[in-house]
């Protein structure tokens, strides 16, 4: 066994060693990207069930996604043997929701409660909406789901919510002041539906820790120790869970980068992990510093950029790995065109150097960006793949089958039933379903106990088509108490009507929805067949299909490009990668620009972008895009700025479509500035090598004005030749002695006013 260990130990270099084997106490790994962190964080689960005999019962491992804790899990398995199945590893929501189902009935709920998507629960508060005869144009769902969200991510309940001066102010000035009633009505819908939303899993959870000392005393004691992976992606919700989960034996384990914190729009709290030393004052930090994925170069050039954050943990990612080749910027005069000059990169780096095209990967900040992407790789001929766009489990076709399953397992679905109860038609129209939810709340009755005698609350004519409705979901109930998903799946597609009215549906949509429920039922199949699953029933099934994930729904491996967001990007890596759109407002978004911290945010996603990137990187702007169907001029993103000019290198193979004068590159290498285009990169860095003067500081620039001599630490001396002070974003154009003409935005520039 000891010769074993050596085996698996001797693989880590010095630092990911000592994060496998310090497994007492708290411990925080800062993992830079491509540093290995998830062979750490398996390791060490491997190593405490071999070098100091854990009970993997005993072990709990908390993931962002099902698919990074199923590939953990296999490579523990190859480990440890079937041990590791003992584990209690998977997402966050995954986890707590089996927890919860084991202690339902302690917060009131049982055991095989609904779990809502975000549709769900959208579909939710505009009934609600429309109940209360509020305006759906002022209350539109996306907003109140969100704003409920977020109260739920930092544990403000409805009471909470609606006793809170500053959210009821902040409603108020937003013109909703009808939003906490909203959310108590949302809240206590679910409730009685015996549903939980995504939010709920972790809210719930909290509150049944908080109100019941017993139970979170059986989880403490079971515990030993808990693993957190991507710790800076987590919200106030999920740490104050896992810390009172390890509270007892304090043997609590994060591993992250603060560099690739980039959902704060998710709830995500940067300072969990900034702050996580102050929780745990005898905490070992261990630093993963050494890149295995990227070239010199894109670790250089993303180490240049994620310097200008202030709220970062210092850490020197390093690779010793090759130069590789520079980074590739290229200039287009439209989104257009720049989708071309693209997709002819794409189609030349593929014949050069043979590589398939799943090589590639472009990325930009907003989905609406794809289009010209997509227009561009069609006319090359070249396959694609977006993702991020809609999922197989979002279409309707899915839905409508799914909410008979979820129907069919819990009576008190609402949002189920009123989907499907008139799907395929039946002639119960809204009207009908309107007077059983009055009765139900006049007579204080669950709404199905209306339903089975329909006829006496709403008259025959409806009320017998929903009598015969309850009595087809009863024939379903009884066979799933007896049969598994599969068995109860098929008959509940046959007997509902749905599955033989997309059959006798010719069109090719038809026809593709029809294909598509058959391929649900083949996935329900799929899941029976599994020797490793226990639980085999609809209600198993129907949990795995609520808690997947964005990254679980699009596992693809075909030979194509992938299109994604920045965002949808975290945690991949490809070898050739494009960020596309680099332009000030766009990205930076506009909505991004109102303070440091939404500044730096933006700033760790180009970090995010850039490192993804394993052998080649390509930044692309343009000069004019389309946006809200109106031309707008573009400014160069100030993060071009950031990437140190020695890492950039001019492209000057696309230029035949240059209006003006044919020949001339596409490619700029003045970034933000105007600064004359140079031949080499090195005469460019030449110009801008300024060492700041012994006394530099930099000064408050609120009065800066016209004519003054400044000093910036990279630019050297210059003089400022105007201020700009529209919008809340002043700035200032400085024409330097050496470096040229920038324009710059005094609200993050460093600048020191020379006397």
């Amino acid at each position: 066994m000891a010769e074993a260990q050596a085996d698996y130990l001797d693989q880590l270099n010095p630092p990911q060693k000592e994060g496998v084997v310090n497994v007492e106490g708290p411990c925080m790994i800062i993992a830079g990207a491509g540093s290995g962190k998830t062979r750490v964080l398996t390791y060490r689960i491997a190593h405490l069930i071999r070098a100091h005999n854990v009970d993997p019962f005993n072990i709990m491992a908390l993931t962002f996604t099902n698919k990074a804790a199923r590939e953990m899990q296999k490579r523990i398995e190859q480990m440890v043997g079937n041990d590791a199945k003992n584990l209690f590893m998977g997402t966050f929501h995954s986890v707590f929701a089996r927890i919860l189902r084991a202690e339902a009935s302690s917060i009131g709920y049982p055991s095989n409660f609904t779990i809502y998507d975000t549709d769900d629960s959208k579909s939710l508060i505009k009934l609600i909406v429309k109940e209360f005869n509020l305006d759906d144009k002022v209350y539109k769902p996306n907003i109140v789901y969100n704003r409920i969200s977020s109260a739920k991510n930092r544990l403000v309940s409805w009471r909470e919510y609606q006793n809170n001066p500053i959210y009821l102010e902040d409603d108020n000035q937003n013109m909703r002041p009808e939003m906490g009633r909203i959310y108590k009505a949302y809240s206590e819908r679910c409730f009685a539906a015996d549903a939980m939303d995504f939010d709920d899993l972790l809210f719930n959870t909290n509150i049944l820790f908080q109100e019941h000392p017993d139970v979170l005393n059986k989880y403490q004691q079971r515990f030993h120790y808990v693993m957190i992976d991507e710790f800076q992606d987590t919200n106030i919700s999920q740490y104050l869970i896992a810390k009172r989960l390890a509270a007892v034996r304090q043997n609590i384990c994060v591993v992250g980068d603060d560099a690739q914190s980039i959902y704060a729009f998710r709830g995500a709290d940067i300072q969990n992990i900034l702050n996580f030393e102050r929780d745990y004052p005898d905490l070992k930090t261990i630093r993963l510093e050494q890149n295995y994925r990227s070239t010199k170069t894109i670790v250089n050039a993303a180490n240049s950029v994620i310097g200008k954050n202030t709220a970062q943990l210092k850490k020197n990612v390093w690779t010793t790995n090759q130069d590789g080749d520079l980074i590739e910027l290229i200039k287009a005069t439209s989104d257009n065109e720049e989708g071309q000059l693209v997709a002819s990169a794409i189609f030349e780096t593929r014949m050069q150097q043979h590589v398939p095209e799943k090589d590639f990967a472009i990325l930009y900040r907003t989905n609406s960006q794809s289009r010209a992407m997509e227009e561009a790789l069609r006319r090359k001929n070249i396959k694609y793949r977006i993702v991020g766009g809609l999922s197989f489990y979002q279409r309707k076709e899915i839905k409508d089958l799914l909410a008979y399953f979820r129907y069919t397992v819990n009576p008190n679905d609402e949002t189920a039933m009123r989907r499907i109860i008139n799907l395929p038609k039946r002639g119960i129209g809204p009207g009908t379903i309107d007077k059983m939810v009055v009765a139900a709340s006049e007579e204080g009755k669950p709404l199905w106990d209306i339903m089975e005698k329909a006829t006496s609350y709403v008259g025959n004519r409806g009320g017998t088509q929903v009598e015969n409705f309850t009595t087809l979901i009863k024939s379903f109930r009884l066979t799933n108490e007896k049969k598994d998903a599969y068995d109860t799946a098929s008959q509940i597609a046959k007997t509902s009507g749905l599955l033989k009215e997309l059959y006798e549906d010719k069109t090719i949509e038809g026809m593709n929805r029809y294909e598509n429920t058959q391929e649900l039922l083949n996935a329900i199949k799929e899941f029976t067949d599994n020797p490793e699953r226990e639980d085999k029933s609809l209600g198993a099934f129907l949990q795995d299909v609520a808690l997947l994930t964005d990254e679980d729904r699009n596992q693809k491996s075909e030979d194509v490009v992938t299109l994604m967001t920045i965002h949808m990007a975290k945690g991949l890596e490809f070898p050739y990668v494009f960020i596309v759109g680099l332009e000030e407002e766009l990205f930076p978004s506009q909505m991004m620009l109102s303070s440091r911290a939404d500044l730096e945010e933006e700033r760790r996603l180009f970090y995010v972008a850039i490192t993804r990137a394993e052998k080649k990187l390509f930044l692309s702007y343009a000069l004019n895009r389309y946006r809200f169907g109106r031309l707008k001029n573009c400014e160069p993103s100030r993060f071009l700025e950031e990437v140190e000019p020695q890492f950039i290198k001019v492209n000057r193979k696309f230029s035949s479509k240059d209006p003006v004068s044919p020949g001339v590159n596409y490619v700029t290498k003045n970034f933000v500035s105007n600064i004359k285009k140079e031949n080499t990169t090195k005469r460019f860095a030449a110009k801008v090598n300024h060492t700041p003067s012994a006394d530099f500081e930099p000064s408050d620039t609120t009065n800066l004005a016209e004519g003054m001599k400044v000093e910036h630490p990279k630019f050297g001396f210059g003089l400022v030749v105007n201020i700009d002070e529209q919008g809340s974003n002043k700035k200032a154009k400085v024409e330097f002695e050496k470096a040229g003409e920038k324009t710059l935005l005094l609200s993050f520039a460093k600048l020191r006013i020379v006397d």
